[in-house]
């Protein structure tokens, strides 16, 4: 029986992505990449901050908590010294493992604390979640024993121990029909509504998102984020139910936010006068931030000083005077749009019709033949598929349209 009473509070997060190496942005100051390093470190302890803060009764983890397979054990320890301080709070944690730190890929696992529970089967198990010796809630998931699960696993769950009040599923897969990430562990919104449970708490694609209210179906997206793709806020689900109500609110952990921004200089006329719009755009904000930032013009002269080498010296000096903030903003790599000479000006949704194809293109495939050449691939190194589709997207955007793109060295 369920009484009005009853109620439990959690934190829902997943894809942390400790050890990510961050790459392609080995080329910013120490002092910022150092930043940089620590920040996914950085994020986990302030989603244990935000735990205790609320007060809630325990923390869901789903999949991906490590960037790959072969866990550091620096990671594993800074993980491990964040489960015991909750513990001290009595906060309870279930995590399961997803596709990147799968459970045969690292046979050096240390131990954790014991408010661990770890859904350690590759088959749908639960755990039962007590407070003041009364059974809660029953916590439902699985962790990826291989890189890969393919199959669907929405059959696998079943509700189980019909006399506790809330059942919670935890699930690190994908949507079906999601192009743009790998279809692991596919399912529905009509397979998951179907299933009676009172909220499904997602994981592995890292742009947040409420899929459906009734019952609650939501990606968290990952804590911190690790390239422009993965800009704007990122954090985790404060989540409290009742009987009969959900609440659920986001909550920014992340230590850098990756930022995208358009910064129209048509009216500059000097380089001064980018200057004052730079530092007029920067400095509003309290986070440390990276910039991607694309310059637009509508006038020749944005193009005379990227070529004349003014345009990557006034970012220097600007930069230079951001870093030195605690809440630092660094623009780490920028690009201009301007209008080419016998052509009309270029439209901004040409530009992202580009990207959004080459965000679809699955490059590992189009290039495989390649790499498997006898002769070619002597003379070829190994690229990670970002990389391959930034160059790309660099290449187009110079030919097409006049669009110049800079790494800041």
């Amino acid at each position: 029986m369920t009484y009005m009473t009853d109620s439990i509070s959690f934190i829902h997060a997943a894809d942390l992505h400790l050890d990510s190496p961050f790459k392609g942005l080995t080329d910013i100051p120490e002092t910022v990449f150092q930043d940089v390093r620590e920040s996914t470190f950085t994020a986990l302890n302030q989603l244990v901050q935000t735990a205790i803060m609320k007060q809630v009764d325990f923390v869901l983890l789903v999949g991906d908590l490590f960037d790959n397979d072969k866990q550091s054990l620096k990671a594993q320890v800074q993980l491990r010294k964040a489960f015991q301080t909750l513990q001290e709070h009595d906060i309870d944690v279930y995590l399961s493992y997803g596709n990147h730190d799968y459970l045969l890929g690292n046979p050096y696992r240390l131990a954790f604390s014991n408010n661990v529970h770890v859904f350690s089967e590759e088959q749908v198990s639960h755990f039962i979640y007590k407070k003041n010796e009364k059974e809660l809630a029953t916590i439902y998931g699985f962790s990826y024993h291989q890189r890969a699960v393919q199959n669907n696993k929405t059959i696998e769950y079943q509700v189980e121990n019909d006399h506790i009040p809330f059942h919670i599923a935890t699930l690190h897969g994908a949507l079906h029909g999601n192009q743009e990430h790998d279809p692991y562990a596919p399912f529905t919104l009509q397979q998951l509504q179907a299933k009676p449970f009172d909220y499904w708490a997602l994981g592995h694609i890292h742009e947040r998102a409420v899929l459906t209210t009734n019952p609650p179906i939501i990606y968290p997206g990952n804590t911190q984020g690790r390239h422009r793709n993965e800009s704007g806020a990122k954090g985790c689900y404060y989540v409290k139910m009742t009987p009969t109500d959900t609440f659920y609110e986001f909550v920014p952990v992340q230590n850098i936010q990756f930022v995208q921004h358009r910064l129209d200089v048509s009216h500059c006329v000097t380089i001064d006068d980018i200057e004052q719009s730079l530092l007029t755009f920067m400095g509003q904000t309290d986070i440390k931030q990276l910039i991607h930032l694309t310059f637009y013009s509508k006038e020749g002269n944005l193009y005379q000083f990227s070529e004349d080498g003014l345009l990557s010296q006034i970012i220097e000096v600007v930069n230079e005077a951001m870093i030195e903030q605690d809440d630092w903003q660094f623009i780490y790599t920028y690009r201009i749009e301007t209008v080419k000479k016998g052509t009309v000006a270029v439209e901004e949704t040409f530009v992202k019709e580009i990207e959004k194809a080459l965000g679809n293109l699955e490059a590992d495939k189009v290039i495989a033949d390649l790499y498997r050449h006898p002769t070619a691939r002597k003379y070829l190194e190994q690229e990670d598929e970002l990389a391959l589709k930034e160059a790309a997207k660099k290449m187009l955007l110079d030919d097409l349209l006049h669009v110049e793109e800079s790494d800041v060295r």
